[in-house]
């Protein structure tokens, strides 16, 4: 599985906000963009001229790097967005929501995407009884998501459920007690709350 192996926190700072790649840490004082909130890098203080091109740029990096995706696949989601009915913006981040990795952070299962695509990869997520190893899998209403027994009693999944507090979107039904997961229907654009203006990313593939 191709991936991102380098410092998230670069991530952050080149986008000049937190995208929450490292869970915990980004509400802590040691979230490098607390004291460095400029891009990384000897020109990263330097003035930039932000043209058109840079802002749809920069929109579409975000949007990236927030759900974990390399170029490639993105612009395969984006391709498949556009192939749908309705809105192409909204069809996209329909698509990046409704990831498998995305759904186990989202329910609180996990600290971040990253950890929860580990969980996935690693076999310790079931998808209506069956498991499933790939974080990209996209899930469907009615589809129930349960992590294994081993999982149950990871340390870090123990910790998510019982002391982070996390509130799920409304369109998934979590129940912490059994450890399971049910998508109630597929989100809609005013319930994915990501700062993303995706008009800008349909603009710079639309050219």
């Amino acid at each position: 599985m191709a991936r991102y192996t380098g410092p998230v926190c670069r991530l952050c700072r080149r986008e000049r906000m937190k995208l929450f790649l490292k869970g915990a840490k980004c509400d802590s004082m040691k979230c490098p963009i607390e004291r460095r909130p400029y891009p990384p890098g000897q020109h990263g203080r330097g003035r930039v001229r932000e043209t058109e091109y840079l802002l749809q740029l920069r929109e579409k990096q975000k949007a990236r790097r927030i759900y974990g995706v390399l170029e490639k696949q993105f612009r395969i989601t984006f391709k498949e967005a556009a192939r749908r009915a309705g809105k192409t913006g909204d069809n996209l981040l329909q698509i990046l929501e409704s990831r498998l990795d995305n759904v186990v952070f989202r329910s609180g299962f996990a600290a971040s995407r990253s950890q929860a695509r580990q969980f996935i990869r690693h076999g310790h997520i079931h998808v209506n009884g069956k498991r499933v190893d790939i974080p990209s899998y996209q899930l469907l209403k009615g589809d129930v998501i349960a992590l294994t027994s081993r999982a149950k009693e990871m340390i870090v999944v123990r910790h998510s459920i019982e002391v982070v507090d996390h509130t799920p979107p409304m369109w998934i039904e979590v129940n912490k007690n059994d450890a399971k997961i049910t998508i109630s229907e597929l989100p809609i654009r005013e319930q994915i709350d990501v700062p993303v203006r995706e008009q800008l990313i349909v603009e710079l593939y639309s050219k």
